[in-house]
């Protein structure tokens, strides 16, 4: 079982929440992008229910990379545990046993590969969502969770905060806009196999998610900032930092992600964010150095590169929760407190690379 203290709390607060996990005890979840971010959390998650409270859940993790899940869930018991080996938009999806219920969070999320490989980008989202979808429906699944982004708003125009309804301009002169608009069709697609085939499906659109159990691959934005934080070097900036971000602790999307699961309408997007977690990116930089600098000459730096890295364009938004707190959801950790919780993480992967 996973060896950190901050993980470890971050399981019980999801176990001891608003989800009734009694409802997935002796079940089968297939989590997909099980070596991401979100997806190995869902499956440690689990994996930890099963070891402290014998649940007896089977979970099924689709991969691509059996080596790297090795190494992700090698702490864990495994035999509730079951790879699925596929490539998502290919037809490789073959699975014999029951399956109750579904979280599809597989996607491609490097900005760059989205630019060089805007085909691919949109073929996968697309054509793998609907293979989940078909697989649900003939898995008669009791429910699935789609999860999508807050990029399927592009530029809202709304000046309030945006709800589910407040779709933006996306433009599609840009090989960038493949991935926000690829989502929008996926979420498309899950409500169509809601209503035409009767599928208990819903979308979950994250916001920007990071804090403990992030993976040493990870360098988008929030990691790097944190791993600058903890070397003791200034953090650099490749745009400007005017974005307005939204986000999420880890285990917060976490639990919102089984809470929808068993208590989402189906055909319905919700946001999955925390309103009082909104800044800007250079804020956040300020904010990160302000708050776990190692030294006094750690300092935000501004270099913008001549060459496209694929970032989003700048956008104002800032997402409402509403849809989801009114179901019963609702997200402790706030921005300081995720920083806190994510620098610990690191400092104790760091300490285990040592020993």
């Amino acid at each position: 079982m996973e060896n950190s203290k901050v993980l470890q709390e971050d399981f019980e607060y999801i176990l001891n929440s608003e989800v009734d996990f009694n409802k997935f005890k002796n079940k089968t979840i297939l989590i997909t992008g099980a070596t991401g971010l979100v997806g190995s959390l869902l499956v440690k998650t689990l994996l930890y229910a099963n070891e402290t409270r014998n649940y007896g859940i089977k979970v099924v993790a689709l991969i691509r990379n059996k080596d790297k899940a090795d190494k992700i869930f090698k702490e864990y018991k495994k035999e509730n545990l079951s790879y699925l080996i596929a490539n998502l938009g290919k037809n490789e999806v073959e699975y014999s046993g029951e399956i109750d219920y579904i979280i599809h969070t597989a996607a491609v999320t490097q900005s760059k590969v989205m630019i060089q490989k805007p085909v691919e980008t949109i073929k996968t989202a697309i054509n793998g969502t609907e293979e989940l979808l078909n697989l649900a429906v003939n898995k008669s699944v009791s429910s699935m969770v789609y999860v999508s982004s807050m990029e399927v708003y592009g530029q809202p125009s709304v000046t309030d905060k945006v709800k589910e309804n407040d779709l933006g301009y996306i433009d599609l002169t840009s090989v960038r806009a493949g991935y926000p608009e690829s989502k929008r069709m996926c979420e498309l697609l899950c409500t169509s196999y809601s209503s035409q085939y009767k599928l208990n499906v819903k979308s979950a659109r994250l916001a920007q998610t990071f804090g403990a159990g992030i993976l040493p691959t990870e360098n988008r934005v929030f990691a790097q900032f944190a791993r600058s934080s903890v070397n003791g070097e200034d953090i650099v900036l490749h745009t400007e930092g005017k974005s307005e971000g939204n986000y999420v602790y880890t285990a917060d999307a976490v639990k919102a992600l089984f809470f929808l699961l068993l208590n989402g309408e189906s055909g319905q997007a919700y946001n999955v964010s925390n309103e009082d977690n909104h800044m800007t990116i250079k804020e956040m930089a300020e904010m990160v150095i302000a708050n776990f600098a190692k030294n006094d000459q750690q300092k935000v730096v501004i270099d913008i590169p001549k060459e496209n890295l694929g970032y989003a364009p700048d956008v104002k938004m800032w997402l409402s929760n509403k849809k989801l707190v009114n179901l019963g959801w609702e997200p402790q950790q706030n921005m300081i407190k995720s920083y806190q919780r994510m620098i610990l993480w690191i400092k104790g992967e760091k300490s285990n690379e040592r020993v």
